[in-house]
């Protein structure tokens, strides 16, 4: 698989309009089909909803490396996200990370202290 430190991820939270979060929702499921099927280089695309914060949701996407992401953003089916989000959301915040330790089955190499 991939070396630890050789994965690219970001987090990007979305604050959306008012009565919006339906129609988000399910918008994000419709990509996140596409997602599962068509890119082999998104090891990880997980969307959630923020505790106590209807308007919000938060993403957690890690890809192989930067090239998956690349691949991941001309993707006609994340284009089509992309704008289709524009009249949904009221601000969008991204964070891009850098790893450095963890527990993860995707990133670590398979052995295992347990």
């Amino acid at each position: 698989m991939t070396d630890a430190g050789s994965g690219f991820a970001l987090v990007v939270r979305f604050t959306l309009h008012p009565d919006m979060a339906e129609e988000f929702d399910r918008l994000t499921a419709q990509t996140v089909a596409h997602i599962r099927t068509e890119e082999p280089g998104t090891l990880l695309y997980s969307c959630h909803r923020v505790q106590g914060a209807s308007d919000q949701r938060i993403f957690y996407e890690l890809y192989r490396d930067r090239a998956a992401f690349d691949a991941h953003e001309r993707y006609e089916h994340v284009r089509q996200f992309l704008a289709a989000r524009k009249r949904l959301i009221n601000t969008v915040e991204v964070d891009f990370l850098d790893y450095v330790d963890g527990k993860t089955p995707i990133l670590d190499d398979g052995s295992s202290d347990d």
